[in-house]
This record gives structure tokens, sequence and C-alpha cells, in this order.
């Protein structure tokens, strides 16, 4: 691999764009630290899911650009980003992490608010008098 790959990511309402490069295993989001910019165990396992998947953890950096969303939402963008980027590096990779379910984008999202309603289902409370 000479030069940088990318890949992009989704998730809800977050996107992420994953920038891959030869290195030591350094995950930037944002220009911050992973373990920082998600403080919370389980995202930040998320980050790493498709990495330990094929066991390249200290084989590469990441440098990740991502908006929109929440924390869940933009962990797993992430997520899907890296499973991605690691395809187009090599494709030997797809069957571990399409098995893993890594390479199929979750397309649930909010549904939307509906006149006459609280929410997008919620009714306002009945009143009988």
């Amino acid at each position: 691999m000479e030069k940088q790959k990318n890949a992009v990511g989704r998730r809800k309402e977050a996107v992420a764009r994953v920038y891959l490069s030869k290195g030591t295993g350094n995950i930037t989001v944002n220009d911050k630290e992973y373990k920082a910019y998600f403080p919370i165990m389980y995202l930040q396992n998320q980050v790493e899911l498709p990495l330990k998947t094929i066991d390249v953890q200290t084989s590469f950096d990441l440098v990740i650009n991502v908006q929109g969303g929440g924390p869940k939402g933009q962990a797993e963008a992430i997520k899907m980003g890296i499973a991605r980027v690691l395809c187009e590096v090599n494709p030997e990779y797809r069957p571990a992490l399409k098995k893993e379910g890594l390479m199929t984008r979750d397309s649930r999202s909010v549904e939307r608010k509906k006149f006459g309603k609280a929410k997008a289902r919620r009714s306002f409370q009945f009143s009988k008098r």
C-alpha cells in the first residue's frame, strides 16, 4: 500500500470519513485520540472491532472525521468506515468482516414526527371530560 486509502461509513445521522495509512495503530477522531473522544468503553470497543476481527491493530494509522448524530451513531459509522477501508486495502479481509456483520449498513433511523401526534406514534393524553 503506497497511498492513503479512504472510505465513508454511515449510521443514523452520523457520517464518518476514514483515512487509513501504514503506521503503528494510532486512531484519531476529529483531531483527538479516540479514547478521549469516546470515553465510554463500549463505544471504544465498537471502533476497535474491525481491526480486532482481522488482527491488524498495530499495522495501520487511522484519521477519522465524523459529524452528525450522537456518540453511538458516530461510533457505529466509524466501525463501518473502517471495515470498508480495510476491504479496499485487502479484499481477502472481506469474508471475516462480513461474518461479523461489519459490511452491512444499518439503515434504521428515527421515524419522523406526524402532525396531530406528540411524537412519531404517541398520541396526546386523552381526556374524557
